[in-house]
Parts: C-alpha cells; structure tokens; sequence
C-alpha cells in the first residue's frame, strides 16, 4: 500500500507462465532430470529473447549459426538477445 509505484497485480507473471502451464501435460520428454533442465534452458532462452524483443526463432538461429564460429567473450557478448539484432527470414 505505501509503495504506489508497484503494479496491483500479477497478470504480466502469470500472462508469461500460461503457455508453460497449458503445455505441461504434453511434454512428455520432461520425465528425466535432464529432459527436465534442457525444457528450462529452452524455455529460458525463449522468453529471454522475447523479454528483449527478438523473435524467439529468429534469434536462436542466428545464434546457433554464429555460434560455431566465435572465438572470444566479445564473440559471444555480441550473440546476447540485448546486444544483437538478427535479420528477419524472407
């Protein structure tokens, strides 16, 4: 109540959660402990991009045909969702 500035409510949490919610029950790869890390570093880099407004797929594959070839922490500094801007496909 005192803090005026914070948001009433929680709906752009729980607008980000909903696909992952809807989805649990079809994502049956997830019944290991590593299905169950890589499905959070997926959705992780998923919703990271879009948090910095890259097209999700998009952006990892430009990342993923990049990445082969960097050599240096500027290299991979350079394919952060903040600090890139992959082309769109035609």
């Amino acid at each position: 109540m005192e803090a005026g500035f914070l948001p009433i409510d929680n709906n752009r949490a729980e607008r980000a959660i909903k696909p992952f919610v809807i989805g649990r029950k079809a994502w049956r790869f997830s019944d290991t402990p590593k299905g169950a890390t890589a499905s959070a570093q997926i959705y992780s880099l998923v919703e990271t991009a879009k948090v910095n407004d890259q097209e999700p797929y998009t952006w990892q594959r430009h990342v993923l045909e990049r990445l082969p070839h960097a050599s240096t922490v500027e290299d991979y500094e350079a394919l952060l969702p903040w600090n890139c801007s992959p082309e769109m496909p035609r």
